[in-house]
């Protein structure tokens, strides 16, 4: 799931691909609130999983993300 949410922070958020590791918090990515927002509803079409921008905010960092999305996908 690392790669696919990798690769949606690339491609719709232009996040260099060097920048985005398992460890990475949405801080040093730069995502700000309406990103959070808009990332929620990008999860929640491409992995059928509902997951709030305050979650993802309070998650931190991309692998706590990714196991939220995995707790909640129905595409696990």
């Amino acid at each position: 799931m690392f790669a696919e949410l990798k690769q949606i922070l690339t491609s719709k958020f232009q996040i260099d691909a060097e920048e985005v590791a398992p460890t990475s918090t949405v801080e040093e990515l730069q995502l700000d609130s309406l990103d959070l927002v808009e990332l929620a509803l990008v999860i929640e079409k491409e992995f059928g999983a509902r997951v709030s921008d305050d979650e993802l905010a309070d998650a931190g960092q991309l692998d706590a993300i990714i196991d939220l999305v995995e707790a909640r996908s129905a595409k696990v």
